[in-house]
């Protein structure tokens, strides 16, 4: 029972109670846990992690992900999507598609973006939407993003019709808040599916009332299918099981998947021609 699900999330429900859901389908005690939060009001590609693949669910967080978003224009939201208490902007009017062409760009490459106030992020070790739900006043600092590319699939006003491309951490809630404030009349989303996590596809998501489960089981390499890979053979592999130093003929890297044969070992650092264990899988 260890192994991958790419899950087709329905919105309206929290990423949690997938997983409680996916727990259902499989021996008391196995492990189950999902690979990045999907707000409620998000639909789309939900990667959980069964048994060993739990301990590799930051690599799969660290993929790319794809996006499908409809903007609300001309209104503002506490929570910066539907799902918050809405409200119009005063005096917001349409803005041409020009405008809106000329300024995604500022949206796109290594950005600075402040998460929202309703997220799953900690402060002082509390859930920054828990805060904000008790009335505290929330400021998360802005951190870098990737953003590799946005683009404009429709737009009729107020409605504008976004694909994003973009790296581990951004919030698609802040894009919308922010594209709304550099156009002067706010903006948030109004729907949100994800359509790609790295590797794994909507299409290839199963729902929740699917049959067969486990045999949809993807093998757990692909939990690191982005990683540079080493191979060792049989009597290295053995003594990099043990939490041993074992030569190899791979490039200095910080982390790589490291195999034998086609089995994966675990997670190494490479370094003088030698791979360190980071983690082993039993």
């Amino acid at each position: 029972m260890n192994g991958l699900l790419v899950i087709d999330k329905p919105a309206g429900m929290t990423s949690r109670d997938v997983v409680n859901r996916a727990q259902l389908w499989f021996p008391k005690k196995t492990k189950v846990g999902h690979t990045g939060t999907l707000d409620p009001l998000a639909s789309g590609v939900l990667v959980v992690c069964v048994g060993a693949a739990t301990r590799l669910a930051e690599y799969v967080q660290a993929m790319g992900k794809t996006y499908r978003t409809r903007i609300l224009l001309g209104h503002r939201s506490d929570t910066d999507d539907a799902d918050g208490t809405v409200t119009p902007v005063a005096g917001a009017a349409a803005v041409s598609e020009q405008a809106i062409r000329e300024t995604l760009p500022r949206f796109v490459g290594t950005i600075s973006q402040t998460p929202p106030a309703y997220s799953a992020l900690k402060v002082a070790g509390q859930r920054a939407h828990d805060l904000a739900r008790s009335g505290a006043d929330v400021k998360l600092a802005a951190r870098p993003v990737h953003v590799y590319r946005i683009d404009q699939l429709g737009y009729e006003w107020p409605h504008l019709d976004l694909e994003i491309d973009c790296g581990k951490g951004t919030y698609i809630r802040s894009i919308a808040r922010d594209l709304g404030d550099s156009l002067g009349i706010g903006g948030l989303v109004q729907t949100l599916r994800r359509t790609r996590v790295g590797p794994f596809t909507a299409e290839q998501g199963i729902g929740l009332n699917a049959a067969d489960v486990r045999d949809r089981l993807r093998p757990v390499a692909e939990a690191v299918g982005e990683l540079p890979r080493v191979e060792l053979p049989e009597d290295l592999a053995v003594r990099f099981r043990q939490g041993q130093r074992v030569a190899c003929a791979a490039a200095d890297v910080d982390t790589a998947a490291v195999f034998g044969g086609a089995e994966l070992l675990g997670i190494g650092e490479v370094s003088g021609g030698r791979v360190k264990p980071k983690l082993v899988l039993n």
